[in-house]
């Protein structure tokens, strides 16, 4: 197949695919239902698309990413996943946070083979070393297997840590900024990363950031958060075509895009 059919593809099936992840009417309180983080929060993910959420900090973007992981339960509504409710973390949930947070005395290798470790024992992991060096490939770290992290460059090891958020095969990616703390051109780097990696995956992915540019680069939709308490106040189609090149960044029809959703940011920012 190629190149450009493979995008056809993934472009139908973040249009047309089957809802994979189902939200409806999450709320979520805190201190005895005295500090509400998020309104009733309703939101279908389809297979195979992308999405964004970018709201101003504080909002309950993150909140309502741990509800989705099943991290922290909603107060009301439900979270469904292939027809089943999320009642917490789940194999078929792949988490990755703003720090790689990779295990100081563990190799790369080791360090992305950890989910299978402590699921299926040190013995039992083995067998699937091959799918890590695969993964450490495809990011473009085959050679630093046995590399420990004080090795690895910021941007080394937040690849290394989507390798460990992939060697379980998720079927949903949550992704909490986790390329916030990378300089520009890294950043860059690795959103070009995990657009390839996602659509050779066919991932479906919800991305929680402050960065307007990010958000459209990467997405099918972009939500809107509205200040705490949050909930989505409007949803933008982002008719880019893909793959995506950084070029594109510099494209009028990209900054129309930016220049929305900054403006019902700002709109948001006044209520």
């Amino acid at each position: 197949m190629t190149g450009t059919a493979a995008t056809e593809i993934r472009q139908q099936v973040a249009q047309r695919g089957r809802p994979v992840y189902q939200l409806r009417n999450v709320t979520k309180s805190y201190g005895l239902g005295k500090i509400k983080a998020l309104d009733p929060v309703s939101v279908d993910l389809r297979e195979g698309s992308f999405s964004s959420v970018i709201g101003p900090s504080g909002c309950g973007k993150s909140t309502l990413l741990k509800v989705m992981a099943g991290l922290t339960p909603p107060t009301s509504g439900s979270v469904v996943l292939e027809g089943d409710p999320v009642m917490g973390p789940r194999r078929e949930i792949g988490m990755m946070f703003q720090q790689a947070t990779l295990f100081p005395w563990l190799t790369a290798l080791e360090n992305v083979m950890l989910p299978i470790t402590i699921r299926d024992g040190k013995h039992a992991a083995k067998s699937q070393q091959d799918d890590a060096r695969e993964l450490l490939d495809l990011v473009g770290l085959s050679g630093f297997e046995n590399v420990y992290p004080r090795q690895l460059s910021g941007g080394m090891a937040q690849r290394a840590a989507i390798c460990r958020m992939l060697i379980t095969r998720p079927e949903v990616l949550l992704l909490d900024e986790p390329f916030s703390a990378l300089d520009e051109l890294v950043r860059d780097f690795m959103n070009m990363e995990l657009q390839r990696i996602c659509t050779a995956r066919n991932a479906t992915a919800m991305l929680i950031t402050h960065s307007i540019p990010e958000a459209v680069f990467l997405s099918d939709t972009v939500y809107i958060m509205s200040p705490r308490p949050g909930r989505l106040t409007e949803e933008i189609r982002i008719d880019l075509p893909r793959p995506r090149n950084l070029d594109m960044m510099t494209s009028p029809e990209f900054a129309l895009y930016v220049r929305y959703i900054r403006s019902k940011l700002d709109e948001g920012a006044q209520v």
